[in-house]
């Protein structure tokens, strides 16, 4: 008989432990309803963030991540949105900084009280105007300082620089829904991936496509990551027969994916997470109760089945944990945050080890949390890689202050202060210009629809003709 040989892997016999509900959890919250897939909550060293059910609004809440157990009933929150929230994204060099898209049409820019929050807080920083449809999703540069992007079902994605409200790139050329944005080690280009079944890598300065290829071809939702500095690109979504993909592709040939596997024939969009320092991925199914977790070998470009976390609870969101927080006395590799209908459950992954000692192998140095680039930099065309440092000493958040152009930002409030009707009369009149302007709409789709007619009949009076 031939000799069996195992892969030799640090991370094999990685497992995940679920905290103990409802001390450990974050217990008691009206999750939003809303049908837009995004991972609803996200999580940095300090706070929870969590789309809320909100009547006649939006809103979101920002929980300390020691503030566990049972939540008050009526949970201070952000509520600037007229709509609900779709997204939201930390700040990575400011944790007192969160970043939230709605329904109208809205960025807005938040300052996160230290403490956390005691009541409501219904003004922004900056409010970011500038998209024709709802925002669907909202993401930070990962090197430089100050830089957002953010998705919008007009089909665009947008460059800001949040210290005074300025949009800087308009990225074009999607033509359905933008359902995943994903920046590169370095933040010099922008991956998407779109409801039309092609996944786009953009050079964000230059605006333009820097490559594109076709996606997975089933209709439900597909996701991209990128994974870190092997120039890689991890995406998720459904073939023609709904089996759920996982494919990897490579950018210096983006043709096809070197990777190809099927992971089975759920229903649920996968979310998937990346972790640069253990090469490892996971996957996370919208509705499943399962996390699986995958490791890729750049040598032989293979991506090899770790394990799975497994849970009877289904998730409805996921939110990844930054790595210069976890646990290193407790061997923790990653933390995700699942997301139930009415809590959020912290999951550790951990490696076995008995030893006390600094697991030096396991850790290496990682994202500090501190800019590379300014935002001047980073759009003048300087690029960098993310400052790294060891987590041997552990990880001490800092406080940055974060100020922004006052013109700007009383420019921005003002603008929407202009838009929000407050008296009986104003509430009439915006009712009746809304009224008005559908009634437009429906008068320009019904011309389109009379010229749809008269080509189709063009065409078939054509082809009959030949």
């Amino acid at each position: 008989m031939a000799p069996s040989f195992v892969r030799s892997s640090k991370f094999r016999h990685v497992f995940g432990t679920g905290a103990k509900r409802p001390d450990n959890s974050y217990e008691n919250i009206k999750v939003s309803g809303s049908a837009w897939d995004t991972n609803l909550v996200k999580v940095n060293p300090k706070y929870l963030s969590v789309n809320l059910k909100a009547g006649g609004g939006g809103s979101f809440a920002v929980i300390p991540l020691e503030r566990t157990g049972k939540l008050q009933d009526n949970l201070p929150c952000f509520n600037g949105h007229s709509a609900p929230v779709l997204d939201t994204d930390f700040n990575p060099f400011n944790d007192n900084i969160i970043a939230s898209s709605a329904e109208d049409c809205k960025v807005m820019i938040w300052n996160i009280p230290e403490e956390g929050l005691k009541e409501n807080i219904t003004t922004p920083v900056i409010s970011l105007n500038g998209h024709d449809r709802k925002v669907g999703h909202v993401l930070f540069h990962p090197v430089a300082d100050n830089v957002l992007a953010s998705a919008s079902g007009d089909l665009t994605v947008r460059i800001w620089d949040i210290t005074n409200g300025e949009e800087k790139v308009q990225l074009n050329g999607h033509s359905e829904i933008i359902q995943s944005l994903t920046w590169s080690y370095n933040g010099s280009l922008l991956c998407t991936s779109c409801r039309d079944k092609t996944i786009r890598v953009f050079d964000v300065r230059a605006g333009k496509i820097a490559m594109e290829t076709s996606g997975h071809q089933g209709v439900k939702g597909s996701r991209a990551v990128w994974m870190g500095d092997l120039d890689k690109v991890a995406t998720t979504g459904f073939s023609r027969t709904s089996d759920r993909q996982l494919f990897v592709y490579d950018t210096k040939n983006f043709s096809t994916p070197i990777v190809q596997e099927n992971i089975d024939t759920s229903s649920g969009v996968l979310m998937p997470f990346y972790d640069n320092d253990t090469r490892m991925i996971y996957l996370a199914g919208k509705g499943d109760g399962n996390i699986r977790y995958y490791e890729f070998v750049d040598d032989n470009q293979q991506l090899y089945f770790l394990s799975e976390y497994k849970s009877s609870e289904p998730q409805r969101g996921m939110g990844f944990l930054p790595k210069r927080a976890v646990d290193t006395a407790e061997v923790e590799v990653a933390r995700l945050y699942k997301l139930h209908s009415t809590a959020v459950e912290p999951i550790s992954f951990r490696v076995p080890r008995k030893s006390d000692n600094f697991a030096s192998d396991i850790y290496t140095d990682t994202c500090d949390g501190k800019p590379a680039l300014t935002c001047e930099e980073f759009f003048s065309g300087k690029d960098a890689n993310p400052i790294l440092f060891s987590l041997k000493d552990g990880f001490v958040p800092i406080k940055r202050e974060f100020s922004v152009d006052n013109a700007a930002a009383a420019a921005s409030l003002a603008q929407n202060e202009e838009k929000m009707p407050t008296t009986e009369k104003e509430l009439k009149e915006a009712y009746k210009e809304m009224k008005k302007e559908i009634e437009q709409l429906k008068s320009t789709i019904t011309q389109k629809d009379v010229k749809i007619r008269q080509l189709e009949a063009q065409l078939e009076q054509m082809n009959l003709e030949k």
